[in-house]
């Protein structure tokens, strides 16, 4: 999967934006992922006029839920962008990751999704039910049930959940009545414990609904008798909005409300990739139950991307030390051991104490500094390089002054503290996180301590020198770009780094000329030397 065929990349795309993907995103956006939220803007409790049950947030409107839950992502740089995904996609070429279609046409590469994009509730065909539907037509008695305390409430059952409705509304008014035709004949044994607390039991269907507006007032059935009722609860059938997914073939499982995404407690589907919370999945989940199952499913991804991040540095890490050790390994020695010359003019200007030479190589830079006094620090992640470094430095008699470390700099950590640090041409052709690694090291540096950076500046095909990989042998140099693509002009060098400028001074950001020999030690060129010296202060 290449750019061209996706235009973002994400972390985690979260489908849709109610209560249960916002909770989802937040813990998400907390733990510092990249988070899209792609929501259509109809969540199911839109109807309502309050939700209830959610601590410190009861009786609040639904739609100022979702739009506090907006402005506590933005602190977290979540970014909530209306519309609807048409399709989610297996990428072939990457394992890694999913290609999400957007009705807007773009493409989304994302690491994870999460889908939380609830129900629509299927009423029963029933004149003047649907209109009425979160008024004075309701579903929940945890949502509604307060509200239509003491009242005259009416159970339109739609299938066996019906008995249970009747039962459980008992607990908010003693004058409650089943409308049970679209249940199976209810036993007399059962009919005998509904009316031991006073629920009656009218089996005829409906077949309208009755009142002015928004109010109800009561239901007529098909014998043409008039049920007065103040509040009317029913079940209608859930339709999950999954049917994105059904490219990817995901697990199902069949219930008493239909056929639902199989997860696992944390919400994850049969698609390791994939989590699906809220309605989706649970079409009697609550408010505070979709934003619990949101909040963990966020957690969950996060954690599972972490240990994708620790596994995929532990082979990058592999794979770059396997590449310097047999850069080095496959030749008698690699360069000529002698000091940069850019590098040595300007160490020559400061006063002389403990340096950190960051990707030492062979120890050309570190045996001259040990030469002039310093006391030497040289780390570099291949063996085979320092191992010849320490060779040099013994035979030039200043083994005492130089402390060699062969590990990863993107890894390798001292207490020690320096007057200088120093990295010449610290290029990499495999990952290195460069700026991170320079980052670190500066803050070692003692007040008035310097950072040197000695980089390689090829601005265009003519700076490269005759021993350098050209583009027939397939390597790209655009500007500012050779075999080794990080290089950076001086000015670049010093935003990238982004030190506090209250705590640093720059007192080099120049590029410099000067005539080097090729490791065969018979080629020369004229280089060009981009040369950053900060000072701490």
């Amino acid at each position: 999967m290449t750019m061209s065929e996706w235009d973002e990349s994400w972390d985690v795309v979260v489908v849709g934006g109610g209560a249960a993907g916002l909770s989802a995103a937040l813990m998400l956006g907390r733990a510092r992922r990249r988070v899209l939220v792609v929501d259509a803007g109809e969540p199911r409790n839109r109807y309502a006029a309050h939700v209830h049950g959610v601590l410190g947030h009861d009786g609040l409107e639904p739609a100022a839920l979702v739009a506090r839950g907006r402005e506590e992502l933005a602190a977290y740089d979540v970014e909530v962008r209306a519309g609807r995904v048409e399709a989610v996609e297996d990428l072939a070429a990457d394992s890694a990751a999913l290609l999400v279609r957007l009705d807007s046409g773009a493409a989304l590469r994302t690491r994870a999704l999460v889908v939380a994009t609830g129900i629509t509730d299927v009423l029963p065909e029933v004149p003047g039910l649907a209109e009425r539907w979160g008024s004075s037509v309701l579903h929940c008695p945890y949502c509604h049930g307060w509200e239509v305390r003491g009242r005259r409430i009416g159970i339109l059952a739609t299938g066996p959940w019906g008995l249970h409705q009747a039962q459980l509304l008992r607990q908010w008014s003693d004058d409650v009545v089943l409308l049970s035709a679209a249940m199976e004949p209810l036993e007399e044994a059962v009919v005998q414990r509904l009316a031991s607390r006073g629920v009656r039991v009218v089996p005829d269907e409906v077949v309208e609904v009755l009142g002015d507006g928004a109010a109800l007032t009561g239901v007529r059935t098909t014998a043409d008798e008039v049920v007065e009722v103040d509040a009317l609860f029913t079940f209608g059938h859930p339709a999950p909005h999954d049917g994105f997914l059904d490219g990817l073939a995901l697990g199902r499982e069949e219930g008493q409300f239909g056929s639902f995404l199989t997860v696992d407690p944390t919400g994850r589907t049969s698609h390791e990739r994939v989590w699906a919370v809220g309605n989706v999945v649970e079409p009697m989940a609550a408010v505070p139950m979709v934003i619990s199952a949101g909040a963990k499913a966020g957690a969950f991804v996060n954690a599972v991307l972490v240990e994708e991040d620790f596994d995929a540095a532990q082979v990058a890490a592999h794979q770059v030390a396997e590449h310097w050790e047999g850069f080095y390994a496959d030749t008698p020695r690699k360069w000529s051991g002698r000091v940069n010359a850019t590098t040595a003019d300007v160490v020559a200007t400061l006063p002389v104490g403990d340096v950190l030479d960051l990707g030492c190589g062979e120890g050309g830079d570190a045996v001259w500094l040990a030469e002039q006094g310093w006391r030497v620090t040289a780390v570099d992640i291949s063996d085979t390089a320092t191992a010849r470094g320490a060779e040099g430095a013994a035979a030039r008699g200043v083994a005492d002054r130089v402390e060699w470390h062969a590990h990863d700099l993107a890894t390798w950590r001292t207490e020690e503290t320096f007057d200088l640090v120093t990295a010449s041409f610290l290029h990499s052709e495999v990952a290195l996180p460069r700026t991170e690694v320079l980052r670190r090291a500066a803050s070692r540096l003692r007040p008035g301590g310097h950072l040197l950076l000695v980089s390689h500046v090829f601005e265009s095909e003519a700076d490269l020198p005759p021993w350098a990989p050209r583009k027939e042998d397939g390597h790209d140099h655009g500007a500012h770009s050779s075999p080794m693509p990080e290089l950076l002009t001086p000015v670049e060098e010093v935003a990238e780094l982004a030190l506090d400028p209250d705590a640093w001074s720059v007192v080099l950001c120049e590029i410099r000329e000067r005539e080097a020999t090729g490791p065969d030690g018979r080629q020369t060129a004229t280089m060009k030397d981009g040369v950053v010296l900060l000072q701490r202060r």
